[in-house]
């Protein structure tokens, strides 16, 4: 579907900026070994984007039925500040736990909490499974279709900008034979892990992944 205009706002619907993205980014960790068992890692990151952080294929539509691509600042400022933490409960099994906390200027603010367990089977063969909780808060830029209006100055519609929690668990499992993974020498670690992702404003996935290394 096009603009409300004719063959005119139509062009000036499509005519997108074209401002270069750039990105500048600095991070600052400090890791701890508190004995022989317990690792912390602190990380602190800073990120400042400029140009155009707008996604033309995303359509908003304003309250008196009119439809533009969306519109965001030229310019954003990302804090997100972790914690790491490794405990080493005896030769088998290690706990991992992460925590990140996220703030930017454009008013969306998160949280992500990870808990991920490793037990050694055999010392060739070990099971992973594991929890990720997330949650954020919508942009100061966000509303739902037919609710933004015309005089807003920035707008979009991207449900990913939205406020919302999602669910990330599942296992994996990594084999590492001394003959090689199926026999083959040059194929000496197989890794395969699947996690279900469910997210509060309806998107729901499936996702596998499949790790192979050769010497």
């Amino acid at each position: 579907a096009g603009g409300t205009g004719g063959g005119n706002g139509e062009e000036e619907e499509n005519n997108y900026p074209s401002t270069a993205r750039n990105s500048f980014s600095g991070s600052l960790s400090y890791s701890q070994i508190i004995n022989q068992r317990l690792q912390l890692m602190f990380i602190a990151d800073l990120v400042y984007q400029q140009g155009y952080l707008g996604l033309p294929f995303h359509r908003v539509y304003f309250d008196n039925g009119s439809m533009k691509a969306e519109n965001l600042p030229d310019t954003r400022m990302k804090i997100p500040i972790g914690f790491r933490a490794n405990y080493f409960l005896g030769d088998k099994v290690v706990l991992r736990s992460f925590y990140r906390y996220y703030k930017d200027d454009w008013g969306l603010s998160a949280h992500t909490v990870q808990l991920e367990t490793s037990v050694k089977i055999s010392p060739f063969f070990s099971f992973t499974p594991f929890y990720r909780y997330y949650t954020q808060s919508a942009v100061d830029y966000f509303g739902a279709k037919n609710a933004h209006k015309t005089t807003d100055q920035y707008y979009t519609s991207n449900y990913d900008l939205a406020k919302f929690n999602s669910n990330f668990y599942g296992a994996g499992f990594r084999i590492s034979p001394p003959k090689g993974v199926f026999g083959i020498q040059r194929l000496n670690m197989l890794e395969l892990r699947y996690g279900h992702y469910t997210r509060t404003n309806g998107m729901n996935s499936d996702i596998i992944s499949l790790n192979l290394k050769f010497k």
